[in-house]
Formats: C-alpha cells, sequence, structure tokens
C-alpha cells in the first residue's frame, strides 16, 4: 500500500451521512472476523441474539486499539475472534428487564466491567477483578468486544454495572468511542499524584501519549512531549502541549535534565511499547520521581538499574485498563471536553469502512508521519454523527 492510498482515507476527506436504524434487524451481519496471525477477513457472519437483561448495538464506528493489534500480530489469543472494544452506536434491540435504556438511545459500551465488591475491587484495583476479566461484549465466537461487527451483543452483568452509557445529543459517536480509553488513561494519571510544580515527560505521542500528555498538563503541572514524528507534535500542540523533544534528533535525557536544572523529571509516562525504552525512563526521572508503565502489556524480561529504585528512589509502576470509580469523571471530560474545546476527534487522522480493514490495521500497525487513531465504520461516516 502507498502512501497516497491512505492519505486518501484521512479523516478530513469523509462524507457524514445519516446513522439510523431502518426498523428491521437483519439475520446476518458484515464483521472482520481474526482467522489466525495476521489473518483478518471480512465474513458474513449471525447477528448476535440477545436474552434478558442484555442490549443489542448497531456499531457507529469503533477505533482500532493497541492491544487489538497485539492480538492480532502475536496470537495470544485463539480463532475465530471478533476483536474492537472502543466503540459507540444506536441500541437496536432491549432485553427483557432492561428498563433504562430504550431502542434508538445513542451509547456507547465497554466490554469489561468490576463487580465493585470484591477483594480486588475493594482494594483499588479493579483490572484485577474476576468479573472484570470475563469479556460482556461480543459478536459472535469467543466474546472479544465485537466492535469490528455492524452489531453487538451486551450482556447483562455490563448492563447492569454501569458499562453502556448514554451520549449527549450533540456529541459524535466518535468522540464517545474515546469514553473507554480515556478513563485508562485517566486512571493512570491519578496514580502519579501530579502537582502543579511538577514537570512531567511523556514519551510517545500516539493517541494515547497524547492523552496522557492532555490529562497531566490539566493538573498545572509542565509536561514535556517526546516522539519521533514532528507531525505528532503538531497535533499535541492543539491541546496546549507546547514543549516537544524530536526524539529522533534530540537525546530525550539530556534534555529533560537540561529543562530541570539538571534533576530529571518529576514523573515519566512510558506510553509505547519496548521495554528498551524502560532505561530510558528510569534515566529521565529525578532521584524520587516516579515510573509508569502503560503500553507493557506483553510478559517478558527488561533491564533496569535496581539501585536506581533503592538508593535514589524512583518508583516504578503499572497501570492497566479502566477504573469505573472514575467514570463520572471521565464522561464530563469527554463529553463537556466536546463543547468546551477537549476535541478527541482531532487524534483521528484515518476512518476506514469494513471491505478496507486489512488496510486499516496495516497502518495502525505501522505508525507513519500521518498516522494517529485508526477508526473503522461499518457505515462510512457514520462516527461522524
Amino acid at each position: 500500500m502507498n502512501e497516497v492510498t491512505s492519505y486518501n482515507r484521512m479523516a478530513t476527506q469523509i462524507s457524514n451521512p445519516k446513522f439510523q436504524l431502518d426498523g428491521k434487524i437483519p439475520s446476518t451481519m458484515r464483521a472482520v472476523v481474526y482467522r489466525g496471525i495476521n489473518d483478518m477477513r471480512l465474513e458474513t457472519v449471525p447477528v448476535p441474539q440477545i436474552g434478558p437483561g442484555e442490549l443489542l448495538i448497531k456499531i457507529a464506528t469503533c477505533g482500532i486499539c493497541g492491544t487489538d493489534l497485539k492480538k492480532i500480530h502475536m496470537g495470544s489469543h485463539s480463532a475465530p475472534r471478533i476483536f474492537g472494544h472502543e466503540m459507540a452506536g444506536v441500541v437496536a434491540e432491549v432485553g427483557a428487564g432492561v428498563t433504562n435504556f430504550a431502542v434508538g438511545d445513542r451509547v456507547m459500551s465497554f466490554h469489561h466491567v468490576p463487580c465493585g465488591q470484591c477483594y480486588y475491587c475493594r482494594k483499588n484495583t479493579p483490572a484485577q477483578c474476576p468479573l472484570y476479566k470475563k469479556t460482556g461484549a461480543t459478536a459472535g465466537f469467543e466474546p472479544s468486544g465485537g466492535g469490528f461487527a455492524e452489531y453487538i451483543r451486551v450482556m447483562d452483568f455490563v448492563v447492569a454495572n454501569r458499562g453502556v452509557v448514554r451520549i449527549p445529543d450533540g456529541v459524535p459517536f466518535e468522540q464517545a468511542a474515546f469514553v473507554e480509553p480515556l478513563m485508562t488513561v485517566l486512571k493512570g494519571t491519578k496514580l502519579l499524584n501530579l502537582a502543579a510544580d511538577d514537570t512531567v515527560l511523556v514519551i510517545g505521542q500516539g493517541p494515547i501519549g497524547l492523552m496522557h500528555a492532555a490529562l497531566a498538563a490539566r493538573t498545572g503541572a509542565r509536561v514535556l512531549t517526546s516522539d519521533l514524528f514532528a507531525e505528532r507534535h503538531a497535533i499535541a500542540a492543539r491541546f496546549g502541549l507546547t514543549n516537544p523533544i524530536h526524539a529522533g534528533t534530540e537525546n530525550v535525557v539530556e534534555r529533560v535534565f537540561a529543562e530541570t536544572e539538571g534533576r530529571g523529571a518529576d514523573a515519566v509516562i512510558l506510553a509505547v511499547g519496548g521495554n528498551a525504552l524502560i532505561r530510558t525512563a528510569m534515566d529521565a526521572v529525578r532521584p524520587g520521581g516516579k515510573v509508569m508503565l502503560f503500553a507493557q502489556t506483553q510478559h517478558g524480561e527488561a533491564t533496569f538499574d535496581p539501585a536506581a529504585v533503592c538508593v535514589d528512589e524512583k518508583t516504578l509502576l503499572g497501570s492497566y485498563s479502566s477504573s469505573f470509580p472514575i467514570l463520572n469523571e471521565v464522561t464530563d471530560l469527554v463529553f463537556d471536553g466536546y463543547r468546551n474545546g477537549f476535541d478527541l476527534t482531532q487524534l483521528i487522522s484515518h476512518r476506514f469502512p469494513f471491505e478496507e480493514a486489512v488496510e486499516a490495521i496495516e497502518i495502525a500497525s505501522n505508525p507513519r508521519p500521518g498516522s494517529m487513531k485508526i477508526m473503522m465504520e461499518p457505515v462510512p461516516g457514520a462516527g461522524a454523527e
């Protein structure tokens, strides 16, 4: 695929047709099905049947997440599956007993929810909750999110535990699809307990890293952003992030020290994969500072100086997935933020129909100067509604 072809799918060039229910739920639908490592196929599959307490949602848009890509490329999950979990759409059918949603409601849906009562939930680590480890949204096969399909079934325990959120009028589906990833980011940012006189380095300015930087800046902290692509720094500037470090031409650690009177950053957020960058993050943080790993979701080994943790008192911590106690704060950021300048749709560089899913995944898997968040839409342009 050449660069010209990818730019023909740039977000600014997509039309915006009306997305609505047609009054009849079909028996079959299109879905992008994982059939094995690097094997994604557009197939016709049955529309899921729902039961009591459940919802059927017609998908308007779904973002391609880095965790989706890891599953596709590394074979960590059995096939067949239908991935996709950064999703929003319209309620198409309501199961018996559901009283808080109706057909036609515009919603986003999570695919995991915690119980709120178990040991891990009580200890404020809800991503380790046994219920949270169950996937509660599916488009068929083994439940895996299902957002890469025209319809998803949202199971009763997700509906009953705040896992479906109504989208206010005037907020497009695409903005609402950021509720799930932004919650994971805000959870991590809060763990750092940032102060207004802190300096924060965020390594990586893809969509996740940029959201980390934007939320860190909202605490009043001074934020330095590091990335290889100048184009990403330009997008970051739209969110008020104006302290770029060009990682391809600058020494990141030296620049951080120069910006902090030789101390190092108070906190470093590592928002890209690659265990080699853990050492860079540890070198860039000051004695007594914190390094948060956010993208290291694959088991393996990494090397860093243990004395940096013991003698220099540097804290190495991780953050994974969502935290439902902050859901209201996240939805305020996403929904009210859209009306007040926090427009996350600016992070979308490409939108693809299902027929071009392989190209969409290829671009998402191989970041380029002009690529950021990649969306897939059953109806082209529907996400902008």
